[in-house]
């Protein structure tokens, strides 16, 4: 193969990598493609870059596939340019002086077979939030955490051995929390009031979906379904709704923004920086699958990563205020019909799936 032909495989490749995620299809090595944007943004780059060296201005036909690739990475900017720290704030920073209705939260994905608690207490020590959330906890996860979460006297706990166990604690009281399996008996989600030192209340969401992976689930129609439910519960809120964990979805995704769009809910990242949580232990395959949703009555006065803490995820920690007063400021456009439409359907198909599968097991 000549040089010119193994940039055009090159470039090729960049532009199907593209297209993929654009299949409205669930299964797993489809949706896989979604998390890849930022590598894949960099790797057109490179195909652009390298076409170059044998670029012809005589051929037409190079300044087709220049143009194509050109295309597949302007297509690509686009939908990751709300996370480059623009500061053009999706949800604004704090503006009130008064923080009664501050708190913070420190949410972290502990990798359950990681048998080193003590990094994430120091960590926690040096945050010193004042809700936290853990997930792929069991009951020696929850053991291990005792020594600082003992100072947290709200509690929900759902330790679990398959990777799906939940752990929340609380400075702030809670109000009818509850654990709940939305999609599957084995996967829990915990749902609370949390009230402010202010005795304003908040509702709160914890997820942790399972990924569209071959070793979890080899569709992404219970993580979408589980989004969706989520996401209608924030929609008919009367309450301002927090939803935080790890979706196993990156934001740029189409499922991820019809969640946001159908729960009239705004992103903390967008404008503050990428943020990458997973993967810990890698510098170039790494993304955001850990999230903070708000609705409109919020604000931000921190975002950051956490310390290493010998998972695979490095934690979130961020701070918010309350400030419904300045809530039309940023009031996020109402869903559509179609995406009203179109999240019911992703619940439904995943009722249909669940109905599929007991009467197999019968």
């Amino acid at each position: 193969m000549t040089l010119k032909g193994f940039l055009q495989v090159f470039g090729i490749i960049a532009v199907v990598m593209t297209l993929i995620p654009l299949i409205a299809a669930d299964f797993w090595w489809i949706r896989i493609f979604d998390y890849l944007h930022i590598q894949l943004t960099l790797l057109t780059l490179t195909a652009i870059a390298a076409y170059f060296i044998r670029f012809d201005i005589k051929r037409t036909e190079d300044y087709i596939f220049m143009g194509v690739l050109l295309a597949c990475f302007l297509f690509q900017v686009v939908k990751i340019y709300p996370y480059f720290p623009h500061g053009n704030y999706e949800v604004g920073d704090v503006s009130e002086e008064n923080f009664s209705n501050k708190f913070s939260l420190y949410a972290a994905n502990v990798l359950q077979k990681n048998e080193n608690p003590d990094l994430i207490i120091a960590d926690i020590k040096k945050q010193n939030p004042d809700v936290l959330l853990f997930t792929e906890t069991n009951t020696r996860w929850k053991n291990d955490l005792a020594e600082i979460t003992a100072s947290y006297p709200y509690k929900v706990e759902a330790p679990l051995d398959n990777t799906y166990g939940m752990l929340f604690y609380s400075r702030l009281p809670l109000k009818n929390p509850q654990v709940r399996y939305l999609v599957d008996d084995s996967i829990p989600s915990i749902h609370s009031v949390l009230e402010l030192r202010s005795g304003k209340e908040i509702m709160f969401h914890a997820i942790h979906p399972t990924p569209p992976m071959p070793q979890h689930n080899p569709s992404s129609t219970d993580r979408d379904a589980e989004m969706m439910k989520v996401a209608f519960m924030a929609r008919d809120s009367k309450l301002p709704v927090l939803v935080a964990g790890d979706f196993n979805d990156v934001a740029w995704s189409a499922t991820t923004a019809l969640f946001q769009n159908v729960g009239g809910l705004l992103n903390t990242r967008i404008g503050r920086g990428f943020y990458n949580t997973f993967d810990a232990g890698s510098s170039i395959m790494r993304w955001s699958l850990d999230h903070v949703f708000v609705t409109e009555e919020f604000r931000v006065a921190d975002f950051r990563l956490g310390s290493k803490i010998d998972s695979d995820h490095y934690p979130l920690y961020i701070e918010l205020n309350l400030e419904p007063e300045r809530a039309e400021e940023q009031k996020p456009e109402p869903a559509t019909e179609e995406e009203l439409k179109n999240a019911r359907e992703q619940v439904e198909k995943m009722q249909e799936k669940a109905k599929e599968d007991a009467q197999e097991k019968k």
